[in-house]
């Protein structure tokens, strides 16, 4: 480009690096598409067809997330090749709780002062998130803005499109009494309750190339590993299985997520032990002085993902789920609500 863009450029915007940074990630977006796509990534706006062929009713269901404050670990832990995982994560396994596919993704990326080599490394985990979910990254903004953000600091977002037949959305209406509860394990803390994991450990005087008390993982590692995307075994599922209902655990944990699927007469009972803690949760709750119903409030503790079944398809539903490296665990059961009792009533063992 001329000098057309100089005085753009000594004000802190590099159009030139963009536009470089844009052709990089032609190739890495492009791998996500199927033949839904229209068009790619450069246009003012992305073109999807949506697959009508085997759907009486269809239905887009949308959401949109970020990764908090989990991005400050990434800075400091050089993290940039998974936390666009995360990003992807949030948005279509929000969307997946209603039973839609998710069909296309786009991200928003912003930053100080562009470096073209992070923000591929980002756009890769992001590439990587949709091929997970088997989605297309169908577009996206890189917005430069000097003086905005930190030196070496970026914030990123993301919003997905989903689609689901009517007649197959799952709501959780059809919940009731001695439905089963059964559990999706998570990777770690996914990408909620980093203000607080990020005061621990601070507080801890540990790196990030320490090893994670009680586990063979770097601390780093423990606190960057990437949100679990259960878009493709929980479709399998809703395939050929039924389900009730569905809830992503996510802020809030479960005192504040199951109650968003269930409906009023009823309570969600879970017996905390019928899953593995992981040694990054046992390490927050030490190091942090928390107790159980406090992580249980804050983090997924070990559970990213809850399907709301009959008793009676249990063993196929889990064994479903292990085919697919996926592992699950029967966590409670559904009962009659008593009076205005909180939904979520967590059972802990005595002692």
């Amino acid at each position: 480009m001329s000098n057309r863009a100089d005085a753009y450029k000594a004000a802190g915007v590099n159009i030139d690096e963009a536009n470089r940074f844009v052709e990089r990630i032609k190739a890495l977006a492009q791998s996500t598409h199927g033949k839904g796509v229209l068009s790619g990534i450069g246009g003012f706006g992305g073109l999807f067809k949506p697959d009508l062929s085997n759907i009486h009713a269809p239905v887009l269901v949308s959401g949109t997330d970020g990764v908090g404050t989990k991005l400050k670990l990434s800075f400091a832990f050089g993290g940039h090749d998974t936390i666009g995982i995360d990003l992807v994560a949030m948005s279509v396994n929000d969307v997946l709780v209603q039973g839609a596919k998710p069909l296309f993704f786009l991200d928003y990326f912003a930053t100080g002062k562009l470096d073209s080599d992070i923000a591929v490394r980002v756009v890769a985990g992001i590439v990587e998130g949709c091929n997970q979910s088997k989605c297309a990254l169908l577009g996206g903004e890189t917005a430069e803005m000097p003086g905005f953000y930190a030196d070496g600091e970026y914030d990123l977002s993301g919003f997905c499109v989903g689609m689901v037949d009517y007649d197959n959305i799952v709501d959780g209406s059809r919940i009731g009494h001695d439905d089963v509860l059964v559990g999706l394990a998570s990777t770690g803390p996914h990408a909620n309750g980093y203000s607080l994991i990020r005061k621990i450990y601070d507080a801890s005087g540990l790196t990030g190339a320490d090893i994670l008390p009680g586990s063979d993982q770097t601390v780093a590692e423990a606190l960057m590993a990437p949100t679990r995307i259960y878009v493709q075994p929980v479709l399998n599922i809703l395939r050929d299985l039924p389900v009730k209902g569905m809830c992503h655990i996510t802020g809030g944990g479960f005192y504040d997520n199951l109650p968003r699927v269930l409906p009023k007469g009823v309570a969600a009972h879970i017996r905390f032990g019928s899953w593995p803690v992981g040694p990054v949760f046992q390490w927050l709750k030490t190091q942090g002085r928390l107790s159980w119903p406090e992580m249980l409030q804050i983090f997924n503790t070990g559970i990213g993902y809850v399907l709301v079944v009959k008793k009676d398809a249990v063993n196929d539903v889990m064994d479903r789920l292990a085919a697919m490296d996926t592992p699950s665990y029967v966590i409670g059961e559904v009962n009659p609500r008593v009076g205005d009792e909180e939904q979520v009533q967590v059972i802990f063992p005595e002692g």
